[in-house]
């Protein structure tokens, strides 16, 4: 039995979250390896709604989850988000959740960095959403991290501020803010500390146990991979490696660890915040697509863009991140239309390119190639089996696999979880 990997095939947003609650139901551990609770995973469980930024998708069901070293971990997200599902009757408790003793600490600080320096930007707004995400990950690669571990040594904590305040203070200053104060963030870190510790494990054994034993790892990727800080749209990305590739170093596992890696894809395309987007409808089609889809972001409620199937991005997605198969979404948000393009490459400058360039100014420039199909006017709302769909609606996936040279293995055609068509299980290989 394989273990898999879950990633965005495209700008984050593709359903990540459904998907990962599907396959938690057959895999024994689920496993967060990047990012911070800057994802949004929405799932919806038997007419419950739950909204994950942090955890990983499983805990809803009750899979053992990790939440692994490459992640930067906000202490008091994490808390307001356990609360949260405790409301909602999901008990998190240290036997179900694990988090690595290593994570870098999101703190208040780094949001508000994150904040002055969107502020300040102009025109060069990346669309962070601000919740400190990027400065918390400078600082670890900077080497003047606070980790989880360091909870339990406040008592020690006196080099690393000193580091950490020789390099912030004199941002604040320069953006007018007073130096941090120092007596009131160690004060924070120990009533927080309490909450935090009893989670903190050193999770490179439990998975390595795990694996020994032949359990079935599920690593999930947050975002996608067109927002990786080395594969995407440079600088409008997040601040971290979402590629598959990420699940080995972000969770203290081998790269042979990692398995089937399945990229999740919409069957259109969405964008929140900043950067280009060469499909980008900005008409009634884009309005509907975006109505239809019910497209505002999971954790900022900021309006996605919507527009036409990029094969050509998502293709270089499947490359980069070495995707295996593709898990299409929302298929059934383009029921009804007589038409459905589909675009298969780009022009720049007269020149015809099958890849998407490397600079900004390219990526903005490039004007998209589409290829027109006839669309379908049943419903595929909650279907369950190639046999539930129309020939037309088939005949669009198979053009899709084509394009994108990777075969599709699930396609989702509901929010609710078990309205899902398996065409490979990803655990079988």
């Amino acid at each position: 039995m394989a273990n898999v990997a879950v990633v965005g095939a495209q700008w984050g947003d593709e359903g990540k979250g459904k998907i990962v609650d599907w396959l938690a139901e057959r895999a024994d551990m689920v496993v967060r390896f990047q990012g911070g609770h800057n994802a949004g995973h929405t799932l919806v469980v038997g007419g419950n709604v739950y909204k994950l930024s942090l955890l990983p998708s499983g805990i809803v069901r009750g899979t053992p989850s990790v939440v692994g070293n490459g992640v930067v971990l906000d202490p008091w997200a994490l808390k307001a988000e356990i609360e949260r599902l405790r409301e909602q009757g999901v008990s998190v408790t240290p036997d179900l959740l694990m988090i690595a003793e290593t994570c870098a600490l999101i703190l208040p600080f780094h949001r508000d960095l994150d904040g002055l320096r969107e502020d300040a930007s102009g025109a060069g707004k990346i669309g962070t959403t601000r919740r400190g995400i990027g400065p918390a990950y400078e600082d670890k690669v900077g080497r003047r991290a606070i980790r989880v571990c360091d909870l339990a040594h406040l008592d020690q904590l006196e080099p690393q501020l000193d580091r950490l305040t020789a390099h912030h203070d004199a941002l604040r200053a320069g953006f007018g803010e007073p130096a941090i104060d120092r007596a009131a963030l160690v004060a924070e870190l120990r009533e927080i500390a309490g909450f935090v510790l009893p989670y903190a494990q050193p999770v490179w054994r439990v998975l390595a146990d795990a694996r020994a034993r032949g359990k079935r790892i599920l690593f999930e990727g947050a975002q996608g991979v067109l927002l990786d800080i080395d594969h995407g749209t440079y600088p409008f990305v997040t601040s971290s490696n979402t590629i598959a590739g990420t699940a080995a170093g972000g969770s203290g596992m081998g790269p042979g660890a990692v398995g089937f890696v399945l990229g999740i894809a919409k069957a259109y395309t969405t964008r929140v915040g900043s950067g280009p987007f060469p499909t980008e409808l900005e008409d009634a089609t884009g309005q509907r697509l975006g109505e239809r889809g019910h497209e505002f972001g999971t954790v900022t409620g900021r309006k996605r863009r919507c527009g036409w199937f990029d094969s050509v991005l998502v293709r270089q997605a499947a490359a980069v991140s070495g995707i295996t198969g593709i898990a299409l979404t929302k298929l059934d948000v383009l029921d009804g239309f007589d038409e459905i393009r589909i675009c298969t490459g780009y022009q720049l400058r007269g020149e015809t390119l099958d890849y998407f360039p490397a600079h900004a100014a390219d990526q903005m420039a490039v004007e998209p190639m589409y290829e027109t199909i006839p669309g379908w006017s049943e419903s595929t709302a909650g279907a369950r089996s190639w046999a539930e769909l129309p020939a037309q609606a088939i005949k669009y996936i198979r053009r899709i696999e084509e394009l994108i040279q990777c075969p599709v293995t699930l396609v989702s055609t509901s929010p609710e979880r078990d309205d899902t068509i398996l065409v490979r299980d990803p655990f079988a290989d």
